[in-house]
């Protein structure tokens, strides 16, 4: 359960708890603000439209304690409102990440590298991720239509420039790393000769993202396009919404080969599993894969969106990226 936050509400009337991404229910705030106005008849007068506030009213209460664990934020505040009267009230938010949560939309290609990544960060700065991957494609079409992402890691820079020129981002995005495109076979097999392999009978079903959505799917065509496959190859091409269900495809055998990430074969999870070889370079577009902060994160977790951006920049995450099998910019 998420907090969620719209436009600004009167402290009579709701806040709103987001269960999932999509399905939001309010809860009446009258038991919080019945507290409240029993210990301060300033707060009648206050406006509270963020968890945020409340949290930093109460902290600025008389001996106000604030404890944190990972599913409740339980706000525990006491105020003498006469030397001889001490009143005590527990107030439970619970959901199943805490309101610091960051959440985070991730290309499919970058689902085993940035598992590290968030450990890593996890270590260094305390804070917890909440990683969402997909194609990057569909990721656009759900933060234009409201989505809380807070940042947006793209397999390409093309998505981020046009959330950034359409207003959903306040800066820019940045390149982050660069990916390279293989074809794998679950099969052990030698791959040389990929380009007769694909066009001979052994070869019924090949595997790639959809190129309307993904970019690694739409490099993919450009390679097949460039040696003059596509047409040839057109009735075998089987398309996932995204890297992950094309590697699902072929790492359950459904696809006898596909063109997945580098990444994905040179992971812990898949590494040493069939045969793949790494797709000529000039023939597709260099995958300059793009990060950038969106206005929900910027307006509401300004801080550690910040701190998560500047982490994909350091030794650290550099070195996962380039063992993961990605170049640096």
């Amino acid at each position: 359960m998420r907090i969620g936050y719209g436009a600004a509400v009167a402290p009579q009337e709701y806040i709103a708890v987001q269960k999932s991404d999509y399905t939001v229910f309010p809860i009446k705030m009258h038991l919080i603000l019945d507290l409240l106005q029993v210990f301060s008849k300033e707060s009648s007068h206050n406006s509270i439209n963020k968890i945020d506030y409340m949290h930093s009213y109460l902290a600025s209460l008389h001996n106000t304690q604030l404890i944190h664990n990972q599913k409740k934020i339980i706000v525990i505040y006491r105020l003498l409102i006469a030397p001889t009267i001490a009143l005590f009230s527990l107030v439970f938010f619970q959901h199943t990440a805490s309101a610091a949560t960051l959440t985070v939309a991730v290309a499919a290609n970058l689902q085993y590298a940035l598992e590290e990544i968030k450990t890593e960060f996890k270590k260094e700065t305390g804070q917890d991720l909440q990683l969402s991957y997909g194609s990057s494609g569909k990721f656009v079409t759900q933060i234009i239509n409201g989505a809380p992402f807070d940042v947006f890691l793209s397999a390409d820079m093309a998505y981020p420039d046009y959330l950034y020129q359409q207003s959903y981002a306040t800066a820019a995005p940045k390149i982050y790393a660069y990916g390279s495109l293989v074809l794998w076979s679950i099969k052990k097999q030698d791959l040389a000769q990929w380009q007769s392999l694909l066009i001979g009978n052994s070869v019924s079903k090949i595997a790639l993202a959809n190129p309307k959505t993904a970019p690694y799917g739409r490099e993919a065509m450009n390679a097949l396009s460039y040696y003059k496959l596509e047409t040839r190859l057109k009735p075998k091409l089987v398309f996932g919404d995204s890297i992950s269900q094309t590697n699902q495809y072929i790492h359950s055998g459904l696809a006898d080969i596909g063109f997945t990430a580098k990444s994905v074969v040179l992971s812990r999870e898949m590494k040493d599993q069939g045969s793949w070889i790494e797709i000529p370079p000039e023939s597709y577009q260099p995958i300059a894969q793009g990060a950038i902060i969106l206005k929900h994160g910027k307006e509401n977790n300004p801080i550690p969106a910040q701190q998560f951006y500047d982490f994909l920049s350091s030794a650290k995450a550099r070195a996962i990226f380039q063992k993961s099998g990605y170049t640096l910019p």
